[in-house]
């Protein structure tokens, strides 16, 4: 689980990540670079799909700067996959709320704007 979010960092299992991240399914935490820091397209998600999940969980910035390609959304949605875009923190609250119902979801966060 998430323990909590603020802008430029986020905290899970007592250790506090302070650059974008990527949660897989096993909950391990990557670092989560992108070609464009507020463009999200399908190669920078591509890792959640070879792992086959039920939701796939973007947080795109404290304030939603970062923005969603449509190809991610077709694509994503095209797997019959539940595809969550949200502000950081609520796509935070949402990542663990869907992890206490034991769905298999993947989370990328964007941290800062």
């Amino acid at each position: 689980m998430i323990e909590s979010y603020s802008f430029g960092k986020i905290k899970i299992d007592g250790q506090i990540y302070q650059k974008d991240i990527e949660i897989n399914l096993k909950g391990e935490i990557r670092s989560w670079q992108r070609e464009e820091s507020h463009w999200i397209d399908i190669e920078d998600i591509e890792s959640a799909l070879k792992q086959e999940p039920e939701a796939v969980i973007i947080g795109t910035g404290a304030w939603g700067v970062a923005k969603v390609s449509d190809r991610v959304k077709d694509k994503i949605k095209g797997r019959g996959i539940e595809l969550i875009i949200e502000k950081t923190g609520k796509a935070v609250e949402q990542y663990n709320e869907l992890k206490k119902g034991g769905k298999k979801v993947v989370g990328f966060f964007h941290l800062t704007c």
